[in-house]
């Protein structure tokens, strides 16, 4: 047959016996015989003997070959599929941060895992590795435990206690300056200027005040300058006449300052901190009693340095919100001292709403040191407790036996309250007894905030 499917006149196939090698087959239609070079015949050979070539008859058509099966592919040998290549103890070290992302190849994995099998510094490497890549892919917040700082300087001091030690009374702002200096230090220029509403309450009404996360920063810088001066220290707005009232403070400040401000107030307002933790460490036990002038009232030092660490933390809160940004509660037992001191505050602060006429009048004055009507204050989770706060006189002693009403809050809760960030209306998660007390008791929380 020829290669467009007829037969072969001549049998040119079988040309000196020479062996055909088969080639890509193409359309019948597009093969022309007449173009295809015919393969080079081997050089001649001897001529044959006389009579030695016998009769050519038509060659006998071959054989249709048998069918045949495709063969099995041979099995590999065991010793090829089991091993392992061998490599020196430095390359397999190498290999143990790609093994522990899953990142070598079946060779190499089989070579680490019977390393590892072997040679316990390198198991154990690989163990911390693969706890590490754990974290990666970890779901959990990354944001630091507020109590992390606690836990670390504490443990430090634990192993190599300071030779001028914090007081316990100034932990609590020395940890939220902290706080709020490390989120300082996250922010970009441009959120410097993010405006902040800063609330309170004045009297029966929420009030507020517009400004930037600059501004608000002037404003913890202005009035921690009163603990600085009350120490000796130097008033940022300078000195002469300054006045005593935290908001002409502000005022004052804000209005010396260049406008906008931006990040260069971080700084001074970080120093100033600094300078006031150092001080007071140094000043010995008396100094704690120090008296730090408010302008229409005054405090001990170690309760001033407790109403900075809560405004801190309030104004770390807010800045936080205008930011987008996580910021946890105080430690429990930081933020325990917190609530401690507005319930020490509160019969002052009811007293005083009294002569303004904003609370009921007194119902069973006592004298000085005696227990009188009380409201149960009870505070619940994070920082809690129970207090009992005098109504009538603040001279008088808060007593379970005379309480005539009781009020359950959260932690949390109750500091937003005296913050003037809720109202008191939406404080009170529980309340029994006498509505009045309880009424006269959660605004004078609230009249607690200033700006």
């Amino acid at each position: 047959m020829s290669g467009d499917g007829r037969e072969s006149e001549g049998g040119e196939e079988e040309v000196r016996g020479a062996r055909r090698i088969p080639g890509p087959r193409g359309a019948a239609d597009d093969l022309d015989l007449e173009s295809v070079p015919l393969p080079p015949l081997p050089p001649p050979g001897p001529a044959a003997p006389a009579g030695s070539v016998p009769e050519q008859s038509a060659p006998e058509q071959p054989p249709e070959p048998p069918e045949q099966s495709v063969p099995e592919p041979p099995e590999a040998p065991e010793a090829l599929m089991t091993s392992v290549p061998d490599l020196p103890h430095r390359v397999l070290k190498a290999l143990l941060g790609a093994w522990a992302l899953s990142a070598c190849s079946a060779e190499e994995t089989a070579a680490v895992e019977e390393h590892l099998t072997v040679c316990a510094p390198c198991a154990d490497e690989a163990l911390r590795l693969r706890d590490a890549v754990g974290l990666l892919h970890t779901d959990a917040s990354l944001d630091l435990d507020p109590t992390l700082r606690s836990r670390v300087m504490d443990g430090c001091l634990g192993r190599r206690p300071a030779r001028i030690p914090v007081p316990e009374w100034a932990a609590p702002y020395d940890a939220e300056t902290a706080r709020l200096d490390a989120l300082l230090r996250d922010i970009g220029d441009s959120e410097w200027h993010a405006p902040v509403r800063l609330r309170w309450f004045e009297e029966e009404r929420e009030v507020s005040r517009r400004t930037t996360v600059a501004g608000v920063i002037g404003h913890l810088t202005a009035v921690d300058g009163l603990l600085s001066a009350a120490l000796g220290l130097d008033d940022p707005l300078g000195g002469g006449e300054t006045p005593l009232d935290p908001t002409e403070r502000t005022e004052r400040y804000w209005s010396s300052t260049h406008r906008p401000p931006t990040r260069a107030v971080r700084e001074p307002w970080r120093a100033q901190s600094h300078e006031l933790i150092r001080t007071a460490s140094f000043a010995g036990r008396n100094v704690a009693e120090a008296s730090v002038s408010y302008g229409a009232f005054a405090v001990p030092l170690q309760d001033a340095l407790l109403d900075r660490a809560f405004e801190c933390w309030v104004h770390g809160g807010d800045i936080a919100d205008a930011v987008d940004y996580p910021y946890e509660a105080p430690s429990a037992a930081h933020l325990h001292r917190m609530i401690d001191l507005a319930a020490r505050l509160l019969p002052a602060a009811l007293a005083g709403r009294r002569r303004s006429g904003l609370a009921g009048p007194a119902k069973d004055l006592v004298t000085a040191g005696a227990p009188g009507r009380s409201v149960h204050l009870e505070i619940e989770g994070h920082g809690g407790g129970d207090w009992y706060i005098a109504l009538d006189s603040p001279a008088a002693v808060g007593s379970p036996e005379r309480a005539v009403a009781q009020v359950a809050l959260d932690g949390v809760e109750f500091c937003r309250l005296a913050a003037g960030h809720i109202s008191p209306v939406e404080a009170a998660a529980g309340q029994e007894g006498d509505r009045e007390a309880i009424r006269d008791v959660l605004f004078a929380t609230a009249s607690l905030s200033r700006l």
